[in-house]
């Protein structure tokens, strides 16, 4: 497992005295907030302030006060130490602990790997390439039998033709 996980990018500016946009990928999308310090392309920035705001969240660094320099921060995705986020429950899974996972079917035809999931609002989806890219479910129990974080494998009920 990667040592750094994404949580989110900065995509705007706000005001003049460096304050930033964010665009969260935590749920519910305040959490992000819990985390500090930030990497950004390898530098540790410490959370000043931050907030909800309209629809996003805005933030303040320890370090950063006019807004030119905090412009150099833009588009760059918000990365925290594994070890900031709270332990997994049994059947739950980060996106990024499944991405990069061996897909194999219960007929045990390798089917690719995960490259990464959607959200689609009834279900997560695995978006698996292999010699062509399929999505598939991200339903335990039902097209998921079993995650083996350990192996970096998944087992899914699922057709090879479809």
């Amino acid at each position: 497992m990667p040592n750094l996980v994404t949580v989110g990018n900065i995509n705007g500016l706000y005001g003049v005295q460096g304050w930033l946009k964010v665009f969260s990928y935590t749920d519910p999308i305040s959490n992000i907030l819990d985390y500090s310090p930030w990497q950004l392309q390898g530098q540790n920035l410490i959370l000043q302030d931050g907030r909800l705001h309209a629809k996003g969240i805005v933030v303040k660094f320890e370090s950063i006060n006019e807004r030119d320099i905090a412009a150099s921060l833009l588009g760059l995705d918000i990365m925290v130490n594994r070890n900031q986020l709270p332990a997994s429950q049994k059947d739950e899974y980060y996106w990024t602990d499944l991405e990069g996972l061996t897909v194999i079917n219960s007929e045990g035809i390798n089917l690719g790997h995960v490259d990464h999931l959607l959200e689609t609002g009834a279900n997560d989806v695995l978006v698996v390439e292999g010699e062509r890219q399929r999505m598939i479910p991200f339903v335990l129990q039902k097209v998921v039998i079993k995650v083996d974080l350990t192996q970096r494998t998944l087992l899914v009920d699922w057709d090879a033709n479809f």
